[in-house]
């Protein structure tokens, strides 16, 4: 049953793009039972914090790093109390159905075998997914005979994009990207141990810009939402672990 407010809004909300299969699935069920709409932009980390540093009208922030939220915190442009941790990121090595490569049985490995030509990863200047990647390939002292393979996306969707799309090999993406419909059926994987790279904590926060656009309740009502049961399900079955 729908609880419609009486003033219903638009709310403008940036998302890290590995939650970019889940974030729909939870968007749908907010609009259908709050009568408030998304306006949803997905991308990379890094670039949503400095567009927001620039005065981008988000009102909602979702990041793939707990950092790039408190440094905004920081320059006083997040609503006080909202800063909250909704899912930990994983990574995996994924190659393609008709690979040859062996993820399964070679983890990490697989980045150094002649058939891994092109390899690709988020870029870690902007991305956490593509940091996490740098972290774990330096961690099983691989990236110094693979660094020259490297292809970079923008973001963590556009890597997956490149190997799912056979213009890389291999690719180091997000768990969620690999359970994703589109993936699932595509390709095999390989899931990163947790202690190879830094946790990939997520936060999300509402930012002052929602009380300055009048987006207050709408904005609340997203945060809330996103915190509640069904919501943690859905990130739950795209391979996100979730805070206690």
């Amino acid at each position: 049953m729908s609880t419609t407010p009486a003033l219903a809004a638009e709310i403008v909300v940036a998302a890290a793009s590995d939650l970019s299969f889940p974030i729909k699935e939870i968007i749908a069920e907010f609009e259908k039972q709050t009568g408030h709409t998304v306006k949803l932009t997905l991308g990379s980390s890094g670039n949503f914090q400095a567009q927001i540093v620039n005065g981008a009208p988000f009102d909602v922030y979702l990041s793939a790093d707990i950092d790039y939220v408190r440094q905004l915190d920081q320059r006083g442009l997040v609503k006080p109390g909202t800063i909250y941790v909704y899912a930990v990121g994983r990574l995996v090595v994924w190659v393609p159905s008709g690979s040859t490569l062996d993820v399964e049985k070679l983890g990490i490995r697989t980045l150094v075998q002649p058939a891994a030509r092109r390899i690709a990863i988020a870029n870690p200047t902007v991305a956490p997914y593509g940091r996490a990647a740098m972290a774990a390939m330096r961690h099983y002292n691989v990236y110094d005979q693979v660094s020259s393979r490297l292809v970079l996306g923008e973001n963590v969707a556009q890597a997956a994009q490149f190997v799912s799309s056979g213009a890389a090999n291999v690719g180091l993406i997000a768990h969620s990207m690999a359970l994703s419909d589109p993936m699932r059926s595509a390709g095999r994987y390989w899931e990163v141990p947790l202690d190879a790279c830094p946790r990939l904590d997520q936060a999300m926060a509402i930012l002052k810009r929602a009380h300055n656009a009048g987006h207050d309740e709408a904005a609340r009502a997203f945060h809330a939402w996103f915190r509640n049961e069904r919501s943690r399900a859905i990130l739950k079955k795209y391979g996100f672990s979730l805070p206690k």
